[in-house]
């Protein structure tokens, strides 16, 4: 159930509050261009039941002022920090107004989402330093990592203050990579939006496609088949297998076992070689489409049960080993309270004890048997395995219940008649609907949310990894944590930089 409530600035914070307080978590904040004024959309949402909250403000676009809302939710003050820096909105009070997203480089007083902001202006001498907090102390020195890492990783700074080789504070620096992804999207059709979606985060081409095909769906009404829902979930059970694997694989390369990652991507490469066979891409694009699904073929059944022994078998090896178990057991501990306060997502709050799954909290298709999902409460290393290993058993026991009655071939909704689907809000430009998709990728909950004009165009399109709520806990995980340890608690989080820099 979606509903949309106009109000006004002065509401904003009692709304929110009350949201907040009733359950709801904040999913999503997008600002919106709408002529002379600029919209911003809140969405609470809460599950299950399946609840949806959208709260819109209008502000001058003269001077956008909008009240924090930071003193009540943190993922909120990053949101705000990110609309300021695209749209030049500024959220009154923030206690930590200083740049997110526009380095120190971006010309100053340029909003690259703003319609008239026009090409990118060339960068500026750096205005300054970046204003890392600064650790002082006897024996006290910094370490700085990256942005630029050998091997094939995105960039990303990641500033130490230690003593000896113990942590005191880890700041990482974001944002190296913006690629313009949501002003991208506007103006295109809905099936060229789609290649997009997929390559928001590559690692997660079905879940970002699969929330974007969700979302364009409610705001046209579309009503996609059965058959089609349940190809889909498959997809992402796939989706969610062969990285899970691949992160168990590499969690023990981190502490001297790479024969164990050495099976564990020879099990990934098995898997990526079916999707190829399932959709004609390794990373399994093109299986979810708008309206609907297509798959070339369907698992097979008895190699899927020698792919789980495999896994099983690895993962057994991993726990029985006592170097491994010592270096997981205790390290990079994220508490529950941390992970609740900072709203994290995925198999980072499911270790540290916190339930929220997108399948049981928002189910797009009905899944026919319970999802048993895995939970610890310890919050480190090894938790953060558990989690894994456990999900790719649930996983795999999806994926042969999905395919059940399934048939390889497209399966598509009919097409949906003009001015279906709700709109986008009283404040909207007349014609404009709505509507937002929520998915369990594999690293957690993916939401995407869009607008579209009239004639069936995107007007804009917000999509919201779980990486960017789940990158402000690495450095509360690491304090008091070695330095050594750093690329085992990095694995063990596995961050987007893609997904969270758009």
């Amino acid at each position: 159930m979606r509903t949309v409530h106009e109000i006004s600035t002065a509401e904003l914070p009692g709304q929110a509050q009350e949201l907040l307080r009733t359950g709801r978590r904040l999913a999503l904040v997008a600002a919106h261009h709408d002529g002379d004024r600029i919209r911003v959309v809140y969405l609470f949402v809460a599950g299950p039941p399946d609840i949806r909250t959208e709260l819109h403000v209008h502000l001058d676009a003269r001077q956008p002022e909008v009240p924090t809302l930071a003193h009540l939710s943190f993922p909120a003050g990053r949101f705000e920090r990110e609309m300021r820096d695209l749209f030049g909105v500024v959220p009154l009070d923030h206690p930590l107004p200083r740049r997110l997203v526009r380095h120190f480089h971006w010309p100053r007083g340029w909003y690259p989402m703003l319609p008239d902001a026009g090409a990118p202006p060339p960068f500026t001498e750096q205005e300054g330093p970046y204003p890392f907090l600064e650790v002082e102390g006897d024996g006290v020195y910094e370490i700085p990592v990256g942005p630029v890492h050998a091997g094939l990783i995105e960039p990303g700074h990641f500033r130490f203050s230690v003593v000896g080789e113990t942590i005191l504070k880890l700041k990482a620096r974001l944002w190296f990579v913006h690629k313009g992804i949501e002003k991208l999207f506007q103006g295109r059709s809905v099936a060229a939006g789609l290649p997009l979606a997929e390559r928001i985060s590559g690692d997660s081409a079905v879940g970002h496609a699969l929330a974007y095909c969700l979302a364009v769906e409610e705001a046209t009404g579309t009503e996609v088949p059965a058959p089609a829902q349940r190809a889909r979930a498959l997809l992402l059970e796939l989706e969610r297998l062969h990285n899970h694997v691949a992160d168990l694989g590499m969690l023990c390369n981190d502490v001297g076992h790479s024969i164990l990652n050495a099976h564990a991507q020879r099990v990934r490469e098995q898997l990526l070689r079916l999707n190829e066979r399932v959709t004609g891409h390794r990373l399994l694009r093109g299986g979810v489409v708008p309206g609907g699904a297509a798959l070339r073929e369907l698992p097979d059944p008895r190699r899927m049960e020698a792919i789980q022994a495999d896994i099983r078998e690895i993962a057994g090896l991993a726990l029985r080993q006592s170097t491994v178990r010592d270096r997981f057991t205790g390290t990079a501990v994220l508490p529950a309270g941390a992970a609740r306060d900072m709203g994290c997502l995925g198999y980072v709050a499911r270790a540290s004890g916190l339930a929220g799954d997108a399948r049981v909290g928002h189910p797009f298709t009905t899944y026919g048997t319970g999802i048993a999902v895995p939970l610890h409460d310890t919050g480190d290393v090894l938790a953060r395995f558990l989690v894994r290993a456990e999900e790719t058993d649930v996983s795999l026991a999806l994926i042969g219940h999905l395919a059940e009655g399934l048939a390889p071939g497209a399966v598509l909704a009919p097409s949906p008649g003009a001015g279906a689907g709700p709109g986008a809000g009283a404040g909207a430009r007349a014609g404009t609907r709505s509507g937002t998709g929520i998915v369990e990728g594999w690293r957690g909950t993916i939401t995407t949310r869009v607008e579209l004009a009239p004639d069936g165009t995107l007007t804009r399109v917000k999509p919201v990894d779980p990486s960017f709520f789940n990158w402000p806990a690495l450095p509360v995980a690491l304090a008091d944590t070695i330095v050594p340890d750093f690329p085992l608690t990095n694995k063990s989080f596995n961050l987007s930089y893609a997904g969270n820099d758009l």
